[in-house]
């Protein structure tokens, strides 16, 4: 009986394909996986042929050789003759090549489960990589991922922030996966793509897996260089102490205050967040003040529960304005600081839309160097090299921050820490937002930081700090 069992295998295409599909499936997975082994290149697409695509058609291979048994199985009963081929396969293990089979079957069995073990363990792996969130779908993704290499969480994955622990939101995540798959391949993903405000999940469950919110930091100095527009590109220093507080002993304090686990603060906004109509906190005694912009709408908007992310809304995908990216350059020796006019010719030249990175590179090389050549002939033949390179680190600068292809320019993303890209901490923080009583919500600037120096040259209490 164990014969016929063979024959319904090797005697029908179905089953035959199905062979055929997870040998040459299961061979190209063996050969792919060592390859990466001894070291060769590897990219996202290699890591989803390797451990997504291929094991799909090892699977479906699998499966196809039981299913063209049981249809030539079925077939035969059918035949003229009265076939007695039974429904089932009987196997008499008493007959030694039967067992000698079996053992083969098993072992064959025993390998698949490991392979399709190790490779849905790989896949989720290979979903969950840097890699394949921002270079899968690379016109996509682009400024996204150039963003998060350059940002103080480059090393932290896009799952840990995005999903988080456990299978509830892992499920959620793929599930939104299916849909964008199909936007990607019809093209019907918006240009730029929005902020996921609504998708995020709330910062108790990934921010403070790592950041201990109730931690008191007290105060940081935060030491600012720009450069001045004129001729001799002046620097300028700002130096803030900001007050980020936290809890300390029974109460908090600082800009860390907001985050306290002993109250709660809620706000009405636009779908943006970008414009607060109320606010509600919640003290510790569990006494309600409400705050009220009186000329906002009445209904609509979204209600929602403050935390990390209202102000921290790009912590991983930050993209500088055009003025603080010149100064960056500047300050890190990129661009020569002693060509004249230097700060306020790169402010203008990109701080300008392009059809392309390319086109950007082109057009600032040449009016940077025309500028010279124009107003001073001496310096563009005395720094031609000076001038090359701050052309290349200005065109650098763009291409981090501004893409064409994605309708993302120098203002798309505002970040709301402070108040200098997007109103920030003055959404709520205004004398428009009232109590009934017509007591304000503080907009106290010393509340968050103190301005040690603004915009000086050689400001004394950078003397006193650092004495040396």
């Amino acid at each position: 009986m164990f014969k016929n069992f063979l024959a319904s295998i090797t005697r029908n295409a179905i089953s035959l394909i199905g062979t055929a599909l997870a040998a040459a499936s299961l061979a190209l997975i063996l050969s792919l996986f060592a390859m990466q082994q001894f070291g060769f290149e590897r990219s996202p697409y290699i890591g989803i042929l390797t451990y997504l695509v291929l094991p799909m058609i090892f699977a479906t291979g699998l499966i196809l050789i039981p299913v063209g048994a049981a249809l030539w199985r079925r077939k035969r009963r059918k035949m003229p003759g009265g076939d007695r081929t039974p429904r089932m396969p009987v196997f008499d293990l008493n007959v030694s090549h039967t067992r000698r089979w079996l053992f083969v079957f098993l072992g064959a069995t025993m390998v698949n489960i490991i392979v399709l073990a190790s490779a849905t363990y790989k896949g989720v792996e290979v979903m969950e990589s840097v890699e394949f969130c921002g270079l899968a779908c690379h016109s996509v993704m682009e400024p996204e991922h150039t963003a998060h290499a350059r940002s103080p969480h480059s090393r932290v994955a896009c799952a840990d922030c995005h999903i988080g622990p456990g299978a509830d939101w892992f499920v959620k995540s793929k599930m939104d996966g299916a849909w964008q798959l199909v936007s990607v391949a019809l093209d019907l993903y918006p240009r730029p793509v929005p902020t996921p405000l609504h998708d995020l999940r709330p910062a108790r469950d990934t921010c403070e897996q790592c950041h201990w919110p109730t931690k008191f930091v007290g105060d940081k100095l935060k030491v600012i260089k720009h450069y001045d527009e004129d001729e001799v590109n002046t620097e300028l220093t700002t130096a803030l102490l900001l007050r980020v507080g936290g809890a300390n002993g029974l109460e908090s304090s600082g800009i860390h205050w907001h985050v306290d686990p002993g109250m709660a603060i809620r706000y009405r906004s636009d779908e943006t967040r970008e414009e607060v109509y109320e606010v509600e906190y919640t003290n510790a005694d569990g006494e309600l003040t409400h705050y009220a912009d009186r000329k906002a709408p009445e209904d609509g908007g979204v209600w929602r529960t403050m935390d990390c992310v209202d102000c921290h809304n790009r912590p991983s995908h930050i993209y500088s304005p055009a003025a603080s990216e010149v100064d960056r350059v500047i300050n890190e020796g990129l661009v020569d600081r002693s060509l004249p006019f230097v700060k306020r010719e790169a402010l203008r030249i990109i701080d300008a839309e392009y059809p392309s990175h390319e086109e950007a590179r082109a057009v600032i090389s040449e009016e940077l160097t025309r500028f010279y050549v124009e107003n001073y002939p001496d310096v563009a033949v005395e720094k031609a090299d000076d001038i090359v390179a701050a052309a290349t680190a200005l065109g650098d600068a763009y291409a981090v921050n501004v893409f064409p292809n994605m309708n993302v320019w120098w203002d798309t993303y505002p970040n709301h820490i402070g108040h200098e890209q997007s109103p920030g901490c003055e959404r709520c923080h205004t004398k428009k937002m009232r109590t009934s009583e017509r007591e304000e919500i503080s907009n106290d600037c010393d509340t968050c930081h103190v301005i040690l120096a603004e915009e000086e040259e050689n400001p004394d209490i950078l003397a006193v700090l650092d004495p040396e």
